[in-house]
């Protein structure tokens, strides 16, 4: 029915479509390759008793092919689930294939452990960031670019289009509105409300007094400056002049007291009736002149 050698006679010397000769050696395509190579060995065509590794999603299978399910393409291969532990994965190959060939055995086992490594290395390559580049072909960007030139131009004929019918609309060229959006006639509406509020708003606060607090240092600072420049006694120096004329004054009065005190006395001595006199200097300027006048209180 089935005859082994005679398929590797045929598919090796004849015609095979999954081989593939490249400098380095010939190498087999077919998906249940155990090893990737094309040799008697490594056949899944012409071995009727055959097993592999595959790979589903980050899910390895073990795939075993047996002469008794030849009659039947649909059952040919049977699968199993092997866990994520390579450990036990390994258990689970020598419990299925434990009457195998040895060879065979060495070759599932040896693609395990090669698809275990490098579904490790693919989980430390995705942890990784890195720069993913997109090729984009020339014949797009062109395409894109001219797109962007019309549209540019299309909206630049449209916003002339309409401040054209704008500046018509303010100068009363047309008598009504006719066929014009009433969306855009809102918008006009609600920004000449807007400028007019704006207006107005100005309008009331023009005329309103307001209270601004000073700046007491500013003011020093400006008389210093003053006086350094213009030659006006500094506050410092009309406070002294005030004190020292504040003590004549009381001076004056001390004595004036003093007599009229002295001059009660000789009344209720009965010696002396004169009344205390006061003496004022007044000074008056008439054209450059001092006069002096003595006044009697």
């Amino acid at each position: 029915m089935q005859h082994d050698e005679v398929i590797w006679q045929v598919i090796r010397h004849k015609h095979c479509s999954y081989m593939a000769k490249i400098e380095t050696g010939i190498f087999c395509r077919n998906q249940y390759n155990v090893t990737g190579i094309c040799n008697r060995s490594s056949c899944p065509l012409a071995n009727s008793r055959y097993a592999t590794i595959r790979d589903h999603d980050g899910v390895f299978y073990l795939y075993m092919k047996t002469i008794e399910r030849a009659h039947m393409p649909k059952n040919l291969w049977e699968r199993i689930k092997l866990p994520r532990n390579y450990e036990q994965a390994l258990e689970m190959i020598d419990k299925h294939l434990l009457y195998w060939p040895k060879l065979l055995q060495h070759k599932v086992k040896q693609r395990l452990t090669k698809m275990t490594q490098m579904r490790i290395r693919m989980r430390k390559l995705a942890l990784k960031t890195r720069e993913v580049i997109i090729p984009t072909p020339r014949r797009d960007i062109k395409r894109e670019q001219r797109r962007e030139v019309k549209a540019e131009k299309a909206a630049l004929l449209d916003k002339a289009i309409e401040t054209e019918l704008l500046t018509r609309l303010k100068t009363g060229i047309y008598n009504d509105i006719y066929n014009y959006p009433e969306s855009l006639f809102n918008k006009i509406l609600d920004d000449g409300k807007k400028i007019v509020n704006e207006v107005e708003e100005e309008d009331k606060e023009v005329g309103v007094i307001e209270y601004v607090e000073g700046d007491d240092d500013e003011l020093e600072e400006e008389m210093e400056d003053m006086e350094d420049f213009s030659g006006f006694p500094s506050k410092e120096s009309y406070l002294e002049d005030s004190d020292e004329e504040d003590e004549d004054d009381a001076e004056e009065q001390v004595v004036i007291h003093k007599k009229g005190r002295a001059l009660k006395k000789s009344d209720d001595n009965g010696k002396s009736k004169k009344k205390s006199r006061v003496v004022v200097e007044v000074e008056e300027e008439d054209g450059g002149t001092r006069a002096l006048k003595s006044l009697k209180l």
